[in-house]
């Protein structure tokens, strides 16, 4: 049986930057190791598979995998499946809602003069700040030293918005630019964080690179290896929420305009929208451009056995 399948570049308007996403279309009738197969053969950091909803008031269901295992959500996978799908619909919709395991997604269609250009989701869950580690922890998983770690807004600490990720604050951008995964220390440090992946970012924004707020770098577990992902939406998402939740603002909307990936040579752009009233977090909205790339079909063997 043949899937149709379309991949994009995430978090970007130029094609090869940004973080690049399979989607599976019409993927009714996959068994669950078929998919992880099917995401396991694209490598990439992510691939959707799109479902029909289990409620006909949503849009689909889709599922999330990485090349070692399914996750319950994830940022620029749901950027790029609603990309890909508002593309392919007669008439673009101005929303989509998914099915995911971490709950509904709701993804807000870009456009520009009609044109499809983008996506931003909202975060399915509240923000959730669970363990702090050192920053001599912290820094030892990217080779640094605890020098190069801030902790004057906030200690290295696990936060989630979907999915949990250690944020770190880096000192400078040339500490940022330096740093290398240890995968020894990631596996010391995995009890504490729950799961080996970091998301590190300074607001050492040189001149160059403005207008820029922060620029970010995200290590994680790869198929071979410690690898470093071009562009994080769920990431980006809970690292918002963390300085909007610092913030003494206590009504209105923080906006950030943060860059990934320049250091891996796949320059991405996340644009974060956190809104609070009376001091709380009322919602965590990560959006950004997609490029489309290629479109094909797969073989499934088995497929039905």
């Amino acid at each position: 049986m043949q899937r149709r399948y379309i991949t994009v570049d995430v978090f970007t308007d130029q094609a090869f930057g940004g973080n690049p996403l399979a989607v599976v279309l019409d993927a009714g009738g996959l068994s669950t190791a078929q998919m992880q197969a099917i995401a396991t053969e694209f490598n990439y950091s992510e691939t959707t598979f799109v479902l029909p909803p289990q409620d006909s008031a949503h849009d689909a269901q889709v599922r999330i995998f990485t090349v070692r295992s399914e996750i319950p959500f994830a940022g620029h996978p749901n950027v790029g499946t609603a990309f890909v799908l508002a593309t392919q619909a007669a008439k673009a919709p101005a929303r989509l809602v998914f099915e995911e395991k971490a709950g509904l997604v709701p993804v807000e269609i870009l456009t520009d003069g009609g044109r499809v250009i983008g996506a931003e989701l909202t975060a399915p869950e509240k923000l959730q700040r669970t363990n702090e580690v050192s920053a001599t922890e912290a820094a030892a998983c990217l080779s640094l030293s605890a020098s190069d770690v801030r902790t004057d807004r906030h200690a290295p600490q696990v936060v989630s918005v979907g999915l949990p990720f250690l944020a770190v604050e880096i000192a400078s951008r040339e500490a940022l630019k330096r740093a290398r995964p240890d995968a020894a220390a990631f596996d010391r440090a995995r009890a504490r964080i729950g799961r080996d992946v970091v998301y590190f970012y300074t607001r050492d924004v040189p001149l160059s690179e403005q207008p820029l707020d922060l620029q970010a770098r995200m290590f994680h577990p790869g198929a071979s290896g410690m690898s470093e992902d071009p562009a994080t939406g769920s990431a980006t998402a809970a690292a918002a929420a963390l300085l909007a939740d610092i913030d003494p603002l206590r009504d209105g909307e923080l906006r950030l305009r943060i860059g990934q990936g320049v250091d891996m040579g796949r320059p991405s752009l996340l644009l974060t929208r956190v809104r609070k009233q009376g001091g709380a977090i009322t919602s965590v909205h990560v959006g950004g451009g997609c490029v489309k790339m290629m479109e094909g079909t797969l073989n499934v063997p088995g497929e039905g056995r």
